[in-house]
């Protein structure tokens, strides 16, 4: 029986059936979409990771290094499972031409390896661990992507050509965030090139206990081993790399998804509603024969049941084949993702879990009929509304010109519950196109460095891995000091103190000095060092040591220890994001590098200027500020401005389907009402427009909802997701041209087309039909 009603029940609502199941399909879609994506990202990331073998603690180093010490001390450590020095001859990016193109502008630490002999591998694009021959190059998959490199194409560094045989996957640098890039060449030519670069070493150790590696990263700074360079990195912030750039784009799509999913949820409430209104006398009549509200129920039960059913069903199958695009990428920097029945059967989960929300869902609405009269439903046809009469809002008391205008305001004034259901899908929509732009804005825009760490500035050089790196600082701030290009500049020099902690041990902390009044950066709590006393540490340095605002950090400086206070707690993204600011004096300490900020007079071209500083001083990296974001969070920005994108798809389409919907349970509902007009002298074209003004009032309260929810709600919705950056507090860069002109257009636009088309059946309406005694 219930096969029969169900399939008549189809044939007669074709539309409503249709859009219900498309709606459920994309629920399920989207939700299976999700749960395959995420679980396909970390299984990549950790396949990778095995099998390279990625180390759990990497220490850099520039200079000697005393190889049984280290051997020494692991010993002594009985976690560590196996110890290896890697080298890393580090070359000028101008001495790097790949099809007669320097990569003189690239930001990136680009140097040569070999490949390692029992961990940290550098991997083919097959999966597989590669050893060039003479004469071959491995490259980077970073300069593949950016379009730098192609396979067969020629490399010369200092004079000895290469050929490019393929392009490697690096499980400590593959991420653009990463600032340095290994190519990986045959032991010969390695040696042909050591004298021309300077050359690193990577310390790395694989540990028996990953999870311990905190309490191994003191011991081996408190032993005193190399560590002139970077702070050491661990396992897990290359994990974090390595999922970062498709990770915000997952993530974000999943936000997307959340709010889709809403939308379809309130869409099928539409269309249910709808289809009620649509067999109000029939209900009525199955009331009056004698037919429960209950058993009335689980007839519509039926055919939503196989509805849904169907629907998740093929979203789930749809899901399968939707997951690939978004996999490309993550198969081109990780391999193809491990464990794939996991997704499948979560994917699967996710379905079901929107069969039965559905369900439920459906079975709340159906308990109306519970209120459903049987008399006035056979004669009305339609449920009868009661409200209040507007007294103070009465045609006569009107400023608007056109009666149909305020008869449609005022229809949205008296029937407020009515329309609050498209009121919030139009707020959501509003929501969903503003927000993924503003996250995308935010993180395109070069204030968004301050909240990383970086100040503001139009030109940035850093110098490391050169002689006497202070009378170098020195000498180019001489010269920026006779430039009447430059409007400002500061020197930030960045040193390496001991820091003796409450359990007797001593750690490390990389320590900036210098005026960070110029170049100001963003700061989650508390401000800048203002004295001598006191120091802002970053938001890792913070956590790792369980200090707070006004807490005491201790550090040795110029062999006496020397308390200061915390003022400030700030992001950091640079260094593995454990660093400190601060503005005394030293007499003499470990320098790690300098880096001169700049701000370029109006009118000066950043990237001409850049190119003369590499002139006079070749052994400094120059670069404008936007290729450094650019080549720094291009991936990143790229990927959330496609799921931006998506996103105003996604709301525009939405807005359309569900104004459509919506008018037409309005029109099924009016139908007594226009009769009504119709006899009164009405014309059609009058009718019309009363509908379009209650759409208009209703679209710009949600609009209007939205926008404020976008800037306010949504900044905190991002927050979370760029805090994955490791930017603990930002501010949206909202877009005004996009959020307060494009956006409130492109929207009525779409109300105005959906309402204008579901109207359009006005003209058919005969008042004989629905006007009774």
């Amino acid at each position: 029986m219930y096969r029969k009603l169900i399939t008549n029940d189809i044939k007669k609502s074709r539309l409503i059936s249709i859009t219900i199941t498309v709606f459920i399909l994309l629920a399920s879609l989207l939700t299976s979409l999700a749960a395959m994506l995420s679980v396909s990202l970390f299984t990549a990331v950790d396949g990778m990771m095995e099998h390279a073998k990625t180390p759990h603690f990497l220490q850099m180093h520039s200079g000697k290094i005393d190889t049984q010490q280290l051997s020494n001390f692991a010993k002594t450590q009985g976690n560590v499972e196996d110890l290896q020095i890697t080298p890393f001859l580090n070359i000028e990016g101008a001495e790097i031409v790949i099809e007669k193109t320097p990569l003189a502008d690239s930001i990136q630490d680009n140097g040569l390896s070999v490949q390692s002999e029992r961990f940290d591998f550098l991997l083919g694009l097959n999966g597989n661990i590669i050893y060039p021959a003479e004469g071959e190059i491995y490259v980077p998959l970073y300069y593949m992507k950016s379009g730098q490199a192609n396979l067969d194409d020629s490399v010369v560094i200092h004079g000895v050509s290469f050929t490019v045989a393929g392009f490697l996957r690096d499980s400590q640098m593959n991420a653009s965030m990463i600032s340095s890039k290994r190519f990986l060449v045959n032991a010969t030519d390695f040696e042909r090139l050591r004298e021309f670069g300077k050359l690193e070493s990577l310390i790395e150790f694989r540990l028996t206990d990953p999870s311990s590696v905190s309490s191994f990263e003191a011991a081996y700074l408190s032993a005193g081993l190399p560590a002139n360079g970077p702070p050491a990195i661990t396992y897990s912030l290359f994990k974090m790399a390595n999922a970062i750039d498709d990770g915000i784009m997952i993530a974000v799509l999943i936000l997307i998804s959340v709010l889709v999913i809403v939308v379809n949820f309130l869409c099928i409430r539409f269309t249910l509603l709808a289809k009620i209104e649509e067999d109000y006398r029939e209900i009525g009549m199955l009331k009056a024969i004698g037919l429960t509200p209950r058993r009335i129920k689980q007839l519509y039960l039926a055919k939503y049941s196989a509805l849904a059913g169907v629907a998740c069903a093929a979203g789930f199958v749809c899901s399968i084949p939707a997951k690939e695009p978004f996999l490309t990428n993550i198969r081109l920097y990780m391999g193809e993702p491990g464990d794939a029945h996991l997704g499948i059967v979560l994917g699967m989960l996710g379905a079901m879990l929107i069969f039965f929300v559905v369900i439920l869902y459906v079975e709340s609405i159906l308990r109306r009929f519970k209120r459903i009269s049987a008399a006035e439903a056979i004669r009305f046809g339609a449920p009868q509304e009661k409200s209040k009469a507007a007294r103070a809002f009465g045609l006569s008391v009107s400023r608007t010109r056109s009666p149909n205008i305020f008869l449609g305001y005022k229809d949205v004034m008296l029937r407020k519950r009515l329309y609050i259901t498209m009121l919030l899908v139009l707020v959501i929509s509003s929501f969903m196109m503003i927000v993924p732009q503003n996250i995308y804005n935010t993180i395109s825009q070069r204030s968004f460095m301050t909240y990383m760490g970086v100040g503001e500035c139009d030109m940035r050089i850093d110098i490391q891995q050169t002689d006497n790196i202070i009378a170098k600082a020195e000498e180019i701030a001489s010269f920026m000091a006779q430039d009447s290009d430059i409007e400002e500049y500061t020197v930030l020099t960045s040193y390496l103190f001991d820091m003796p902690t409450e359990d007797s041990s001593v750690g490390k902390l990389k320590v900036e000095l210098g005026d960070h009044s110029v170049f100001p950066i963003a700061y989650s709590a508390g401000i800048a060092p203002q004295s001598s006393a006191e120091i802002a540490v970053s938001k890792f340095v913070a956590e790792d040591l369980g200090k707070s605002l006004d807490d005491i950090i201790v550090l040795i400086v110029d062999g006496q220890e020397k308390p200061f206070t915390i003022c400030g707690i700030y992001s950091d993204i640079t260094n593995g994001g454990k660093t400190a600011k601060a503005v005394f004096d030293i007499g003499d300490g470990s320098v790690l590098w300098s880096i001169l900020p700049v701000k370029l007079q109006s009118g000066v071209n950043a990237d001409e200027k850049a190119a003369q500083y590499k002139g006079h001083f070749p052994d400094v990296k120059a670069a404008n500020i936007d290729a450094y974001i650019n080549q720094t969070f291009g991936g990143i920005t790229q990927a959330v401005q496609k799921v931006s994108y998506a996103a105003i798809a996604a709301a525009a389409t939405l807005t359309m389907l569900v104004t459509l919907l919506f008018m037409k349970m309005l029109l099924t509902k009016d139908r007594y009402s226009i009769a009504v007009l119709k006899t009164l002298g009405f014309k059609t074209s009058e009718i019309r427009l009363q509908y379009l003004s209650r759409a208009f009032a209703v679209l710009i309260a949600g609009i209007l909802i939205g926008t404020i929810l976008a800037n306010t709600l949504g900044e905190l919705v991002g927050a979370g997701l760029i805090a994955a950056f490791g930017a603990s507090t930002f501010q949206f860069v909202v877009n005004p041209m996009f959020a307060y002109l494009f956006s409130p257009i492109f929207m009525a636009v779409c109300v105005g087309l959906a309402t204008r088309l579901s109207v359009s059946g006005i003209s058919t309406l005969k008042i004989s039909e629905y006007i009774k005694e």
